[in-house]
């Protein structure tokens, strides 16, 4: 009797200890069938609209968009006609001018193209600017961003989080998206598949293919003495390398470069990168603040969308360009920010709204001669 009491008695504490060991298997199973979900994820076409409809807002509170519907429409067309030669020629195309010097272009999830002013007055025309867009609607039309979250598993499920709830999954992309986007986090596969992209698209367009590459020519020798992490194409494969394999791809291969209908229609000179107004050390999220009073503040920032969650819900607040803390890398400042990255942008980030049909496309065509 004396025996059995004893054995009822380590059974009982005992038995806390299993039911904790068992709950930490089920965690980690839970854990481990998550992972296998986030690896089989399929975004559909209008789940990857509305994370890239986020992505945008974010960029245009950054830098702002030019309020002028005649440029939003002439590089609507240009953009249009090459997206209709794309994989997916369906997508709500969407073409956004940038209220900034800063030289970058920016294509968020679903299909709208950001470029900035100060890039189109680097461009000198129209075979350049749609060398340019083609890449970017490259990175669209292959999923690169949305690939690029699954493939480096940078969005993980929580042990209590399954994929039947989809909205709370769709902020985590949403918001890694955005960081990948303005941080230009593509990887070297990724760039160069679009930069084979541009080539196909602007061929097919009837532009001369290889106008992207003294596009890249100039902003090579511009960017000469600037951080790696400046602007357009920063991050992206070494520069020389990528001109010296479109060269190659576009071989001698002729069409149209129509310098003069774009001259017509874009008016912006270059701005010397040393003369582009750049936002504070700090301000919206480029770079982090140095300063010692703030680091534990950012820090603290940092840490609240981890907490609390940041999900679309919360990409569109209204932030005021330059006063407030976005929701960017803070190792920027490790890096070096450029000009470019750092560029201050306008105050008005309204979409300008255009449209263009299919036959204002096909008559815009008949001018690439």
């Amino acid at each position: 009797m004396k025996q059995s009491m004893i054995v009822v008695a380590l059974l009982a504490l005992a038995a806390p200890a299993y039911a904790q060991l068992g709950g930490i298997l089920n965690k980690a199973q839970k854990i481990q069938e998550a992972k296998g979900k986030l690896d089989d994820l399929n975004v559909t076409e209008e789940e990857e609209r509305t994370i890239g409809e986020q992505v945008s807002a974010k960029i245009r509170q950054r830098f702002g968009v030019v309020q002028d519907p005649a440029i939003h429409k002439y590089v609507t067309l240009v953009g249009t006609l090459l997206a209709q030669q794309s994989e997916r020629p369906n997508l709500a195309w969407t073409f956004i001018v940038l209220d900034t010097d800063g030289v970058n272009a920016f294509a968020s999830p679903g299909g709208i193209v950001h470029i900035t002013r100060g890039a189109l007055g680097l461009i000198t025309s129209e075979a350049e600017l749609a060398g340019v867009l083609a890449h970017e609607v490259g990175h669209v039309a292959h999923k690169h961003a949305v690939n690029a979250i699954r493939k480096g598993k940078a969005v993980q499920l929580g042990a209590n989080e399954t994929l039947s709830s989809r909205g709370p999954f769709l902020d985590k992309i949403a918001n890694k998206a955005y960081d990948i986007v303005l941080e230009n986090k593509f990887d070297r596969n990724d760039e160069m598949d679009s930069d084979k992209v541009s080539l196909t698209l602007a061929e097919k367009a009837g532009y001369a293919p290889g106008k992207l590459a003294d596009f890249l020519t100039r902003l090579d020798e511009r960017n000469k003495d600037q951080p790696a992490s400046n602007g357009l194409f920063a991050s992206h494969p070494d520069t020389q390398a990528r001109i010296e394999a479109i060269r190659k791809q576009a071989g001698s291969r002729n069409g149209a470069v129509v310098e003069a209908r774009y001259k017509a229609h874009v008016k912006y000179k270059p701005t010397p990168v040393t003369a582009i107004a750049t936002v504070e050390d700090g301000a919206s999220g480029l770079t982090g603040s140095t300063k010692a009073g703030d680091k534990k503040e950012d820090a603290k920032k940092e840490e609240e969308p981890k907490k609390k969650g940041f999900g679309l819900g919360g990409l569109k607040q209204a932030v005021a360009p330059e006063k407030q803390s976005a929701q960017v890398s803070a190792s920027g400042g490790s890096r070096g920010v450029g000009p470019d990255r750092a560029a201050k942008g306008g105050s008005n980030p309204a979409p300008v709204k255009v449209s263009v049909s299919n036959a204002d496309v096909a008559e815009f065509k008949r001018g690439v001669a």
